[in-house]
Protein backbone atom coordinates (compact mmCIF):
# COMPACT_ATOMS: atom_id res chain seq x y z
CA UNK A 1 0.00 0.00 0.00
CA UNK A 2 0.89 3.27 -1.08
CA UNK A 3 1.27 6.02 1.46
CA UNK A 4 0.44 9.04 -0.97
CA UNK A 5 0.27 11.32 2.26
CA UNK A 6 4.16 11.49 2.26
CA UNK A 7 4.40 12.56 -1.51
CA UNK A 8 2.05 15.76 0.00
CA UNK A 9 4.74 16.96 2.60
CA UNK A 10 7.73 18.25 0.90
CA UNK A 11 9.97 17.78 4.09
CA UNK A 12 9.01 14.69 4.69
CA UNK A 13 9.12 13.49 1.09
CA UNK A 14 12.75 15.53 0.87
CA UNK A 15 14.07 13.22 3.79
CA UNK A 16 12.57 10.53 2.24
CA UNK A 17 14.21 10.76 -0.79
CA UNK A 18 17.94 11.62 1.01
CA UNK A 19 17.20 8.26 3.22
CA UNK A 20 17.39 6.53 -0.23
CA UNK A 21 20.61 8.30 -0.80
CA UNK A 22 22.08 7.54 2.26
CA UNK A 23 21.48 4.03 1.62
CA UNK A 24 23.13 3.95 -2.01
CA UNK A 25 26.42 5.30 -1.08
CA UNK A 26 24.87 8.84 -0.78
CA UNK A 27 24.23 8.98 -4.04
CA UNK A 28 20.24 9.61 -5.54
CA UNK A 29 19.45 7.33 -8.14
CA UNK A 30 17.90 8.58 -11.52
CA UNK A 31 14.50 7.69 -10.36
CA UNK A 32 15.22 9.60 -7.26
CA UNK A 33 15.96 13.06 -8.92
CA UNK A 34 13.57 12.49 -12.02
CA UNK A 35 10.79 11.86 -9.34
CA UNK A 36 12.04 15.02 -6.76
CA UNK A 37 12.17 17.44 -10.41
CA UNK A 38 8.73 16.76 -11.02
CA UNK A 39 7.21 16.87 -7.18
CA UNK A 40 9.21 19.21 -6.09
CA UNK A 41 10.34 21.78 -9.50
CA UNK A 42 7.12 20.57 -10.72
CA UNK A 43 8.53 19.84 -14.07
CA UNK A 44 6.73 18.00 -16.96
CA UNK A 45 8.64 16.30 -18.85
CA UNK A 46 11.46 13.59 -18.35
CA UNK A 47 15.14 14.60 -18.35
CA UNK A 48 16.90 12.78 -20.85
CA UNK A 49 20.25 11.10 -20.51
CA UNK A 50 22.57 11.51 -23.36
CA UNK A 51 25.20 9.01 -24.81
CA UNK A 52 27.65 9.40 -27.29
CA UNK A 53 29.60 6.48 -28.91
CA UNK A 54 32.59 6.62 -29.74
CA UNK A 55 33.89 3.35 -29.45
CA UNK A 56 33.16 0.56 -31.88
CA UNK A 57 32.65 -2.19 -29.25
CA UNK A 58 30.56 -0.14 -26.85
CA UNK A 59 27.65 0.79 -29.80
CA UNK A 60 27.92 -3.23 -30.65
CA UNK A 61 26.61 -3.92 -27.26
CA UNK A 62 24.75 -1.11 -26.97
CA UNK A 63 22.83 -2.77 -30.22
CA UNK A 64 23.10 -6.68 -28.90
CA UNK A 65 21.94 -6.17 -25.38
CA UNK A 66 19.21 -2.58 -25.38
CA UNK A 67 15.60 -2.86 -26.42
CA UNK A 68 15.57 0.29 -28.09
CA UNK A 69 13.93 2.19 -31.41
CA UNK A 70 15.26 3.75 -34.74
CA UNK A 71 13.73 6.74 -36.88
CA UNK A 72 11.78 5.50 -39.66
CA UNK A 73 13.42 8.65 -41.42
CA UNK A 74 16.13 10.80 -40.80
CA UNK A 75 15.18 13.77 -38.19
CA UNK A 76 16.64 16.75 -36.19
CA UNK A 77 18.47 15.71 -32.94
CA UNK A 78 15.87 17.62 -30.92
CA UNK A 79 13.47 15.26 -32.59
CA UNK A 80 14.78 12.40 -30.80
CA UNK A 81 15.18 14.41 -27.95
CA UNK A 82 11.55 15.53 -27.96
CA UNK A 83 10.80 11.55 -28.31
CA UNK A 84 12.35 10.62 -25.57
CA UNK A 85 11.10 13.35 -23.25
CA UNK A 86 7.40 13.25 -24.07
CA UNK A 87 7.34 9.42 -25.16
CA UNK A 88 9.47 7.80 -23.01
CA UNK A 89 11.61 6.48 -25.65
CA UNK A 90 14.83 4.56 -25.73
CA UNK A 91 16.21 5.93 -29.32
CA UNK A 92 19.96 5.01 -31.51
CA UNK A 93 20.58 7.82 -33.92
CA UNK A 94 23.43 7.44 -36.52
CA UNK A 95 24.46 9.71 -39.49
CA UNK A 96 22.07 8.15 -42.18
CA UNK A 97 18.83 8.97 -39.56
CA UNK A 98 19.97 12.63 -38.80
CA UNK A 99 17.88 14.64 -40.89
CA UNK A 100 19.55 18.23 -39.53
CA UNK A 101 22.55 19.53 -41.23
CA UNK A 102 23.31 22.36 -38.43
CA UNK A 103 23.53 19.06 -36.05
CA UNK A 104 25.52 17.05 -38.36
CA UNK A 105 28.18 19.78 -38.27
CA UNK A 106 28.37 20.24 -34.68
CA UNK A 107 28.62 16.41 -34.36
CA UNK A 108 31.80 16.08 -36.36
CA UNK A 109 29.42 14.37 -39.27
CA UNK A 110 30.03 16.91 -42.07
CA UNK A 111 32.55 20.07 -42.66
CA UNK A 112 32.03 23.76 -42.76
CA UNK A 113 30.23 24.33 -46.31
CA UNK A 114 28.50 27.05 -47.91
CA UNK A 115 24.53 25.69 -46.92
CA UNK A 116 25.80 25.86 -43.57
CA UNK A 117 26.72 29.14 -43.99
CA UNK A 118 23.72 29.85 -45.73
CA UNK A 119 21.38 28.45 -43.27
CA UNK A 120 22.94 31.14 -40.62
CA UNK A 121 22.42 34.39 -42.91
CA UNK A 122 18.85 34.93 -41.19
CA UNK A 123 20.31 35.64 -38.47
CA UNK A 124 23.44 38.00 -39.38
CA UNK A 125 24.14 41.39 -41.17
CA UNK A 126 26.29 39.13 -44.22
CA UNK A 127 27.47 36.21 -45.05
CA UNK A 128 31.36 36.79 -43.37
CA UNK A 129 29.68 37.98 -40.01
CA UNK A 130 27.87 34.07 -40.49
CA UNK A 131 30.53 32.31 -41.83
CA UNK A 132 32.38 33.79 -38.55
CA UNK A 133 29.39 32.60 -36.22
CA UNK A 134 29.41 29.32 -37.70
CA UNK A 135 33.21 29.09 -36.71
CA UNK A 136 32.72 30.03 -32.94
CA UNK A 137 30.58 26.78 -32.35
CA UNK A 138 32.06 23.75 -30.24
CA UNK A 139 32.43 20.14 -32.03
CA UNK A 140 32.42 16.68 -30.93
CA UNK A 141 35.77 15.00 -31.41
CA UNK A 142 36.10 13.16 -34.32
CA UNK A 143 34.77 9.91 -34.96
CA UNK A 144 31.36 10.41 -33.40
CA UNK A 145 29.67 6.91 -34.32
CA UNK A 146 26.46 7.13 -33.28
CA UNK A 147 24.03 8.75 -30.16
CA UNK A 148 21.52 7.18 -28.25
CA UNK A 149 18.66 9.17 -25.90
CA UNK A 150 16.57 8.06 -23.25
CA UNK A 151 14.37 9.37 -20.47
CA UNK A 152 17.27 9.37 -17.38
CA UNK A 153 15.35 6.97 -15.11
CA UNK A 154 15.09 4.59 -18.30
CA UNK A 155 18.40 5.18 -19.55
CA UNK A 156 20.30 1.80 -19.90
CA UNK A 157 23.90 3.16 -20.47
CA UNK A 158 26.05 5.94 -18.66
CA UNK A 159 24.88 9.28 -19.61
CA UNK A 160 27.46 11.93 -20.80
CA UNK A 161 24.74 14.75 -19.75
CA UNK A 162 21.28 15.37 -19.18
CA UNK A 163 18.73 17.62 -21.31
CA UNK A 164 15.44 19.06 -19.60
CA UNK A 165 13.13 21.15 -20.89
CA UNK A 166 11.19 23.62 -18.82
CA UNK A 167 10.02 27.20 -18.11
CA UNK A 168 12.62 29.79 -16.74
CA UNK A 169 11.96 29.90 -13.24
CA UNK A 170 12.26 26.21 -12.54
CA UNK A 171 15.25 26.88 -14.62
CA UNK A 172 16.53 29.19 -12.59
CA UNK A 173 16.05 27.19 -9.15
CA UNK A 174 18.32 24.43 -10.68
CA UNK A 175 21.12 26.88 -11.60
CA UNK A 176 21.35 28.63 -8.61
CA UNK A 177 21.31 24.76 -6.97
CA UNK A 178 24.55 24.08 -8.85
CA UNK A 179 25.73 27.09 -7.81
CA UNK A 180 25.66 26.97 -4.48
CA UNK A 181 26.44 22.41 -4.68
CA UNK A 182 29.54 23.42 -6.26
CA UNK A 183 30.83 26.94 -4.68
CA UNK A 184 30.70 28.78 -8.34
CA UNK A 185 29.18 32.20 -9.43
CA UNK A 186 28.16 33.41 -11.95
CA UNK A 187 26.41 30.38 -13.51
CA UNK A 188 27.35 31.17 -17.31
CA UNK A 189 24.59 31.30 -19.72
CA UNK A 190 25.20 30.39 -23.67
CA UNK A 191 22.87 30.58 -26.83
CA UNK A 192 24.30 29.87 -29.99
CA UNK A 193 22.31 30.82 -33.38
CA UNK A 194 20.52 28.07 -34.94
CA UNK A 195 21.26 24.71 -32.42
CA UNK A 196 20.49 25.33 -29.48
CA UNK A 197 19.75 21.45 -28.34
CA UNK A 198 22.29 20.01 -30.52
CA UNK A 199 24.85 22.46 -30.02
CA UNK A 200 23.72 22.66 -26.49
CA UNK A 201 24.75 18.72 -25.79
CA UNK A 202 28.17 19.18 -27.42
CA UNK A 203 29.36 22.48 -25.33
CA UNK A 204 27.90 20.60 -22.39
CA UNK A 205 30.42 17.80 -23.56
CA UNK A 206 33.16 19.71 -24.64
CA UNK A 207 33.21 22.30 -21.40
CA UNK A 208 31.99 19.89 -18.94
CA UNK A 209 29.90 22.79 -17.68
CA UNK A 210 25.86 23.27 -17.38
CA UNK A 211 24.02 25.74 -19.21
CA UNK A 212 20.70 26.82 -19.80
CA UNK A 213 19.96 27.98 -23.06
CA UNK A 214 16.83 29.58 -25.21
CA UNK A 215 15.36 27.12 -28.12
CA UNK A 216 16.00 27.87 -31.74
CA UNK A 217 14.13 30.06 -33.57
CA UNK A 218 11.51 27.32 -35.45
CA UNK A 219 11.38 25.08 -32.16
CA UNK A 220 7.58 25.28 -31.32
CA UNK A 221 6.43 25.70 -35.02
CA UNK A 222 8.05 22.13 -35.34
CA UNK A 223 6.21 20.31 -32.87
CA UNK A 224 9.75 19.98 -30.81
CA UNK A 225 8.23 22.22 -27.81
CA UNK A 226 5.13 22.63 -26.53
CA UNK A 227 5.19 26.09 -25.08
CA UNK A 228 8.12 27.74 -25.74
CA UNK A 229 9.72 26.18 -22.84
CA UNK A 230 14.11 27.02 -22.41
CA UNK A 231 16.47 23.91 -22.20
CA UNK A 232 18.89 23.21 -19.40
CA UNK A 233 21.67 20.57 -20.10
CA UNK A 234 23.76 19.42 -17.28
CA UNK A 235 27.20 16.98 -17.35
CA UNK A 236 25.41 13.59 -15.63
CA UNK A 237 27.83 13.61 -12.65
CA UNK A 238 26.79 17.30 -11.61
CA UNK A 239 23.09 16.53 -12.12
CA UNK A 240 22.95 14.12 -8.92
CA UNK A 241 24.79 16.87 -6.67
CA UNK A 242 23.19 19.95 -7.87
CA UNK A 243 19.65 18.01 -7.19
CA UNK A 244 21.27 16.46 -3.84
CA UNK A 245 21.48 19.68 -2.36
CA UNK A 246 17.89 21.06 -3.65
CA UNK A 247 16.37 18.52 -1.31
CA UNK A 248 18.85 19.90 1.87
CA UNK A 249 17.53 22.58 1.26
CA UNK A 250 13.90 21.77 1.33
CA UNK A 251 14.59 20.19 4.86
CA UNK A 252 16.53 23.59 5.57
CA UNK A 253 13.94 25.75 4.24
CA UNK A 254 10.45 24.16 4.42
CA UNK A 255 9.90 24.33 0.57
CA UNK A 256 11.76 24.60 -2.88
CA UNK A 257 10.34 28.03 -3.71
CA UNK A 258 12.71 30.97 -3.85
CA UNK A 259 10.56 33.50 -4.50
CA UNK A 260 8.67 33.34 -1.37
CA UNK A 261 10.77 30.84 1.10
CA UNK A 262 10.15 27.51 2.19
CA UNK A 263 6.36 27.49 -0.18
CA UNK A 264 5.86 24.61 -2.33
CA UNK A 265 6.18 26.05 -5.84
CA UNK A 266 8.97 27.20 -7.28
CA UNK A 267 7.01 30.44 -8.08
CA UNK A 268 4.34 32.09 -6.86
CA UNK A 269 1.29 33.84 -9.18
CA UNK A 270 0.88 37.68 -7.54
CA UNK A 271 3.15 40.12 -7.09
CA UNK A 272 6.28 39.26 -6.14
CA UNK A 273 6.19 38.84 -2.16
CA UNK A 274 3.66 41.82 -2.13
CA UNK A 275 2.27 42.25 1.49
CA UNK A 276 -1.07 43.41 0.90
CA UNK A 277 -1.89 39.77 -0.88
CA UNK A 278 -1.12 37.88 2.68
CA UNK A 279 -3.16 34.98 4.34
CA UNK A 280 -2.66 34.89 8.06
CA UNK A 281 -4.12 32.51 11.05
CA UNK A 282 -7.16 34.27 12.68
CA UNK A 283 -7.03 35.11 15.97
CA UNK A 284 -9.30 33.73 18.43
CA UNK A 285 -12.17 36.16 18.74
CA UNK A 286 -12.09 36.18 14.75
CA UNK A 287 -11.91 32.33 14.39
CA UNK A 288 -15.27 32.36 16.85
CA UNK A 289 -16.75 34.70 14.39
CA UNK A 290 -16.34 33.55 11.43
CA UNK A 291 -17.62 29.89 12.60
Amino acid sequence: MIDTQIYMDDVQLAGELLDNAKNNQDKLSHSDIVFGLRNFLKMKYYPVAVKFFFNQEELNDFKAKINFKIALRPYTFCHFIAASRQKGDILLGTHDKLGCSNAKYVFGWKELDEAEIKSHLKYTRSREQAEKFVKTKKRLPAGLLGFATAPLHKAPFKPDLIHGVCDSLQAYHLANDWCAAYDTQPFEMVMTMNSSICHGCVQCYVTHKPNVTLMCSGSKTAGKTEQGEINWIWPYEQLEPTFHWTLERILRDGGVSFPRTGETYPGFDICKLCTFLSFVKPKDEERLTAS
